[in-house]
């Protein structure tokens, strides 16, 4: 059966064949520190592509306790529903050939897409560009590390905030058709210490956008119900209140936050 991953896939319809489909592993994906396995699913007539993150290939981590990487994606997804800004792809935990993990409905990027995101020529950063951080390569030259001054990554920066997201890089941002952004790879992300890594620092101390504003109070009146309870199967309770209390400081203070001064505030590598 042929695979068709640029048709758009409504958002109902992909959650039941992440919950359903058979699932056939294609291969894995190399550059990823964690088991991450491109497969396909198929249930019927539809067939499409995931990314298949098994819990038993987690790499263990310092900060993050074993076995919970696979819940905190799906946990990602569940507050970019939440948001209504279709940030994440369509995530779910489930079994698959490798044991329960989750599962993410695959994004193509149009071959000709513009990236928001990259290292620039450090005299010629585009106009609507935010510079957040200064490099040279290996001749020596002066690039930027820049990103675009675009809604749609506000909201990813918003969101960012809001789950506490540990390694958003450029690469984690992708571009579909559909016009939209979305970000991948959450793996690292609601823990209770504030650990926000991300190169989307262009509007450090920056008033928060009235759209933006509207969401975080409508996370935070969903976090005593729906959403709360949804987050509870995969966080802890100190986790999901954390989540709160990360809302209550981004609406007390109506601006985006600050960069850490206590680590470094970009992933490595950046992109």
């Amino acid at each position: 059966m042929t695979a068709e991953p640029t048709a758009v896939l409504a958002e109902a319809d992909a959650l039941e064949l992440l919950g359903r489909g058979a699932i056939e592993i294609e291969g894995r994906l190399v550059d990823a520190s964690n088991t991450t396995l491109r497969a396909e699913i198929s249930l019927g007539n539809l067939t499409r592509r995931c990314v298949y993150k098994p819990v038993r290939g987690e790499r263990p981590l310092w900060d993050f306790p074993d076995g919970t990487l696979a819940g905190r994606e799906v946990s990602a997804y569940l507050v970019s529903r939440a948001t209504g800004w279709d940030l994440v792809p369509p995530t779910i935990l489930r079994d698959g050939p490798l044991g329960p993990g989750a599962l993410q409905l695959w994004i193509d990027e149009p071959e000709d897409v513009d990236g928001l995101i990259g290292f620039v020529p450090a005299y010629d950063v585009p106009d609507g560009w935010f510079p957040v951080a200064a490099a040279r390569d290996d001749d020596g030259d002066a690039y930027a590390l820049a990103h675009a001054d675009d809604p749609r990554l506000a909201r990813l920066a918003i969101f960012d905030a809001v789950i506490n997201n540990a390694d958003r890089k450029g690469g984690h941002v992708l571009y579909p058709a559909t016009g939209g952004v979305h970000g991948v790879d959450h793996g690292v992300s609601f823990h209770v210490e504030n650990k926000l890594r991300t190169v989307l620092w262009g509007w450090t101390g920056k008033s928060l956008p009235d759209d933006g504003v509207a969401v975080l109070h409508r996370l935070l009146a969903d976090l005593t119900g729906p959403l709360g309870e949804a987050l509870d199967d995969h966080l802890t309770i100190s986790e999901v209140q954390h989540v709160t209390l990360r809302i209550k400081r981004l609406l007390r203070a109506r601006r985006f936050p600050q960069p850490p001064q206590e680590w470094p505030a970009i992933p490595w590598p950046p992109i």
